[in-house]
Parts: structure tokens; sequence; C-alpha cells
């Protein structure tokens, strides 16, 4: 994110309408564009989603925690929130 001078950019009326709400603060104005949910663009949310159902699937065919943990390489509460989510 690159820092823009807003004198430089905005015309005269927008400046001082943006003045009377907010001065000499720094303000993040967004694209615009349609937001993209965490892991949809580079496909991690997927990736969780489908580990996750295998992780399920070992667990209701008999594998015990400790084996899932030992597996996937995560923390016996992390397995344990994962399965006894709906």
């Amino acid at each position: 994110m690159k820092y823009l001078n807003a004198a430089e950019v905005l015309p005269e009326y927008l400046l001082m309408e943006i003045q009377k709400h907010i001065r000499g603060e720094i303000l993040y104005i967004p694209s615009g564009d349609e937001h993209i949910k965490w892991g949809e663009k580079n496909g991690s949310k997927i990736y969780f989603e489908n580990r996750n159902k295998e992780m399920k699937s070992h667990y209701k065919n008999g594998y015990s925690i400790e084996q899932i943990c030992h597996e996937y390489g995560l923390a016996y509460d992390t397995v344990r929130k994962i399965l006894y989510k709906k």
C-alpha cells in the first residue's frame, strides 16, 4: 500500500469535505472491489476444508485423536476442535 498526499490527488472541494470529518490523520480508502474471503484467492480455504474432512473421516473410521495429531503434525487441542466442530 502506497502513501499518497490527499491534497495532490483529490479535488479541492472533496478534500475540504473530508477535512470536516478527519484532519491530519492517515485515512485508508478501500479499493471498492468485491471483497475476496480468506483463502479463496490462493486455494488455502479449499485445502484446509479437504484436510479437515479427511481428518473427520479418519476419526469415524477408528483413528484416535493422537494418531491424527501425529499424521497431520497438529496439536491435540487443534485436532479436537476440528473433529468436534459442526
